[in-house]
């Protein structure tokens, strides 16, 4: 979606609202499966002494696979946006999203934030135990019955327990 910021470029104090929703074509994460509905973005542009920002939040619901345990678990993600938006980028600043003419070409700028606040592991709450090194049983369900492995230097001690 193109936003049209012509009528705040020179008018400091000025803002336009947005509403919309984000494709989820590039947004694709190895631990995320689905979007049950399209992330919903909402804010506004506005113009502080010359310089445009952009504001707002975006939700995102998401069907995610636990990093650890490998089950499915729904997320809800809410994150506050917060760019600055500028005429040209000499330093080719990250941190900084140009303006094309009068518009921004603002699902790129949307997706570049969702992506960037992405987490990196997902979990399907904190304390997950993930799955058993030995036999792969999900721990969250209660103990397997594996015997602990133990350090091969003490094998020898370990046949005289046996015993």
């Amino acid at each position: 979606m193109r936003l049209n910021l012509s009528s705040i470029i020179e008018v400091p104090g000025g803002s336009v609202p947005f509403s919309c929703e984000l494709e989820t074509d590039g947004l694709d994460f190895p631990s995320v499966r689905a979007y049950p509905t399209k992330p919903r973005a909402e804010g506004r542009v506005y113009n502080e002494a010359g310089i445009l920002h952009l504001e707002g939040t975006l939700t995102a619901e998401m069907i995610c696979v636990c990093d650890r345990c490998g089950e499915e678990f729904e997320s809800l993600k809410e994150m506050e946006l917060d760019a600055t938006i500028v005429e040209d980028n000499p330093e080719d600043d990250p941190s900084l999203f140009v303006l094309e003419g009068n518009e921004i070409d603002l699902d790129m700028i949307l997706s570049t934030c969702f992506i960037l606040d992405m987490e990196t592991k997902f979990l399907c709450r904190e304390d997950c135990k993930g799955l058993c090194p030995t036999c792969g049983k999900n721990l969250n369900l209660g103990p397997c019955g594996c015997r602990k492995s133990l350090d091969p230097r003490f094998a020898v001690l370990e046949q005289l327990l046996d015993k």
